[in-house]
């Protein structure tokens, strides 16, 4: 799953939760298949060669090529979104990184923080929220549908032994 947790005594967090989109096509498979797509829209045009109808369809077949190019290029910057969930002994704070660069926060009292997960009616599946001091806020909207639960849980399970962590 796309999302790591981490402690850290030293700085002072109990523990750190850091989530980002899964990317299924990593950088090479990007090249790869460009590459892969240009060979297969270039090939039946061997025939061609010489020919007035290789350059009436060649520029066609580029613009295809580019606009393949471009819309992968989009996925890949609308996927840089970075989460980071950080938990103190006083404090809950989440931190979302957005394409954009823009950068927005929420923060709480770690005891008063409620997490919730709405299966339906929220804008995705499987809804997880947290909420304190007046806010409601998304973490994980970016997941896939059978992972935000498995993160619910996890939460669930850190949030309820931070508070209790003797048991009782």
């Amino acid at each position: 799953m796309p999302y790591k947790w981490s402690h850290n005594e030293q700085s002072g967090s109990q523990a750190c939760l850091t989530l980002w989109p899964y990317s299924s096509l990593p950088s090479k498979g990007f090249v790869g298949f460009i590459a892969v797509t240009f060979g297969l829209i270039i090939l039946p045009l061997f025939p061609l060669l010489g020919t007035a109808v290789l350059w009436g369809l060649l520029p066609f077949l580029m613009i295809t090529i580019t606009a393949v190019w471009v819309a992968l290029s989009r996925s890949y910057h609308d996927r840089n979104i970075l989460e980071t969930l950080t938990v103190t002994k006083d404090d809950m704070h989440l931190v979302r990184l957005n394409p954009k660069g823009d950068q927005q926060e929420w923060h709480c009292n770690v005891y008063w923080a409620k997490l919730s997960i709405y299966t339906t009616g929220g804008p995705v599946a499987n809804y997880i929220t947290l909420a304190g001091y007046g806010r409601e806020v998304e973490i994980g909207a970016f997941l896939s549908e059978e992972e935000r639960p498995a993160l619910y849980s996890e939460l669930c399970d850190f949030l309820a032994d931070f508070k209790n962590p003797t048991g009782h």
